[in-house]
């Protein structure tokens, strides 16, 4: 059977229609309806870091032979966040650096807790682990909050010790910004 046109016509206002009835508006010279807008904005967090990178300060031999702790800065951490926030910090590491050997073939061992931690070159400095410590937290939004990153490596007093060998010694550091 084939459609008659009267059919289609009928067809085609339904269709029509049915998208209209949503907002309707009738009136004599003004006639007014209301549209609401809405966009969620979700918890965001955004940790921008100076320099992916620091070289410490190699150990000279009075350094060894004092069991010296050499600080040096790291990088720069920015913090914005539209919620409360927590920094954590921790070595990616498990339990020691990662350990190159120079010409000599010793093998070096250095506890990641050699390596401290703090908030200022004069501060407290917290050895670190490789569990999540925190570094910084607040309980209002940031917006573009500088922090500067300290290290404190310990050299031991022994020039025999593994954690003293020639070579080079590199350990990842995670920082981690949350935000409730």
């Amino acid at each position: 059977m084939k459609p008659t046109p009267t059919v289609c016509a009928a067809i085609m206002l339904a269709a029509t229609g049915a998208s209209h009835l949503g907002a309707q508006c009738s009136g004599t010279n003004t006639c007014t309806t209301t549209h609401t807008v809405s966009a969620t904005v979700n918890v965001i967090v955004m940790l921008e870091m100076s320099s992916t990178t620091t070289t410490l300060t190699s150990p000279t031999a009075n350094d060894i032979h004092n069991g010296t702790a050499i600080v040096d800065a790291g990088p720069t951490l920015t913090i914005s966040a539209n919620e409360s926030w927590t920094l954590n910090i921790r070595s990616q590491n498990s339990s020691n650096w990662t350990f190159v050997g120079a010409l000599g073939g010793q093998n070096g061992r250095k506890s990641i807790g050699d390596l401290a931690w703090s908030t200022s070159a004069g501060g407290t400095f917290t050895p670190i682990t490789s569990n999540d410590a925190v570094f910084l937290a607040d309980g209002n939004p940031a917006d573009h909050v500088p922090s500067p990153v300290f290290f404190r490596t310990t050299w031991g007093s022994d020039f025999s010790a593994g954690a003293n060998a020639p070579g080079t010694y590199s350990l990842p550091i995670a920082f981690t910004l949350t935000a409730p």
